[in-house]
């Protein structure tokens, strides 16, 4: 997936590659359309998202996820059991375990951001993809989606990911802006604007 490069103002308008597309987008295709086929669309983007926001929330699924060493009979069997234990369907939990005997597993963060792109698109909502230093809050969803809202995205579906490195704030993108809030940025602009002025 083609990720955006920052510009100092904190904003660019870089064309960026629907989340839909290449791998992700094709698992994501195929559990949409098995799903909408079989009168489930509702309940599998509801579990969908759960997962998501699972996945966002919890270092130890993380984890799991990430690492490459673990048997793939071991990962299979732990996240099935993670997801059976949180009352996840069974069409998501077969759509996990396919993932998994796959060795795709470590990209189901972007198959589930993809998955809910593409009912975004269908539904006509944008995308807004909230990357935070740690977890968001309920206030702090409310808040977002009031931003939103003001910057004239009424309709819009939100992906939360959590990436450490930030240290603190948020990266926002939405199409192809891209709104950088992060201290890890800040500090970066800094370290050029002191590197300039030396």
């Amino acid at each position: 997936m083609e990720r955006p490069t920052v510009v100092s103002g904190g904003t660019t308008t870089i064309p960026i590659a629907s989340v839909a597309n290449g791998l992700p987008g094709r698992y994501a295709t195929a559990l949409y359309d098995f799903a909408a086929e079989r009168w489930l669309l509702d309940d599998v983007l509801d579990h969908a998202a759960s997962l998501r926001r699972l996945i966002a929330e919890s270092a130890e699924l993380r984890s799991v996820l990430t690492n490459r060493t673990l048997d793939i009979a071991v990962s299979t069997r732990a996240v099935d059991a993670v997801l059976a234990a949180q009352g996840f369907g069974w069409v998501i939990r077969n759509f996990v375990g396919v993932i998994a005997r796959n060795r795709r597993l470590s990209r189901l963060g972007e198959i589930l951001d993809a998955v809910a792109a593409i009912a975004a698109a269908r539904r006509g909502e944008a995308v807004a993809e909230i990357v935070s230093a740690q977890p968001l809050t309920d206030l702090q969803r409310i808040q977002i989606q009031a931003r939103l809202a003001e910057a004239g995205y009424s309709k819009v579906n939100i992906q939360e990911r959590v990436d450490a490195a930030l240290l603190g704030g948020l990266v926002v993108r939405v199409g192809a802006r891209l709104y950088d809030t992060s201290l890890n940025s800040r500090l970066t602009r800094l370290h050029h604007a002191m590197k300039g002025a030396a």
